[in-house]
């Protein structure tokens, strides 16, 4: 698997970003030039079936951990500091439980080891209301997908991934089969049967229900150095909703000492 990714930065530690799920590592790029400005590298990795990384099945996390395995073996990366954020924070996870002692630090963003449910089901039946192959603006997508997804910044964020072919006419960064078949292994369980005793930072919106306090718990049984800050005037899109704090509360975990 040859993952698609943008390096910001060129010296100082190497921290690894994955995006979310229907995101691609455009969605990172503001943010993480303020903190290359700090002192590090950074790579921004689209993952399979998202942005220009390859489209191909399945879409599963010991897949997405595999991928991001290779993608550090192919770059050289030894011991980084790995982010995730949503499904991406799930790839660091199951990462982590796979190939320990291979990274210095974690950093997952609103979202937990436990299972979720489904709850993307509205936005793949509107995605796929959308006669791909015969629209001729973004704006009659985004009319189309307002049946189905009536707030507008979330239909911007889906639109993102629509782009114009140079043969003609529209297609989708992401893989939309793939995902529409294979949504429920994006909210599984990430388990371990041992402990992975690096420094671990979640970090979560307070209008987020993504990690509730009652997650603790489970949280701790894996990742027993973990620690939750929580972002106030935040939901699940923590980075973008407030991104001046979410990097000094990213920058303060990166500075500590182990």
């Amino acid at each position: 698997m040859q993952l698609n990714y943008k390096k910001i930065g060129e010296s100082g530690k190497t921290l690894i970003i994955l995006h979310g799920v229907f995101g691609f590592l455009d969605n990172w790029l503001t943010i993480s030039k303020t903190i290359a400005d700090q002192g590090y590298q950074l790579y921004l990795v689209d993952q399979r079936n998202h942005g220009r990384s390859p489209h191909e099945a399945p879409l599963d996390f010991p897949t997405l951990a595999e991928d991001l395995q290779e993608f550090l073996q192919q770059q050289n990366i030894s011991n980084p500091i790995l982010l995730g954020h949503s499904m991406g924070g799930k790839t660091v996870m199951e990462y982590a439980v796979t190939y320990p002692g291979t990274f210095e630090k974690l950093v997952i963003v609103d979202i937990g080891p436990k299972a979720y449910p489904i709850h993307h089901s509205k936005i793949l039946q509107g995605l796929n209301a959308i006669p791909i192959d015969k629209i001729e603006s973004r704006n009659e997508a985004d009319e189309i997908l307002s049946q189905y997804e009536p707030i507008l910044s979330v239909r911007q964020f889906l639109l993102k991934n629509l782009y114009r072919k140079d043969e003609g006419g529209f297609g989708w960064r992401f893989n939309l089969p793939v995902l529409t078949s294979d949504m429920s292994k994006v909210g599984s369980e990430v388990k371990s049967s041992e402990e992975i005793k690096v420094p671990v930072l979640f970090i979560r919106g307070e209008k987020s229900n993504y990690i509730l306090d009652e997650d603790l718990e489970g949280i701790l049984s894996i990742f027993p150095n973990a620690r939750v800050e929580t972002i106030q005037n935040a939901g699940h899109w923590v980075q973008a909703e407030q991104p001046k704090i979410f990097v000094e509360t990213l920058l303060k975990f990166l500075e500590e000492p182990i």
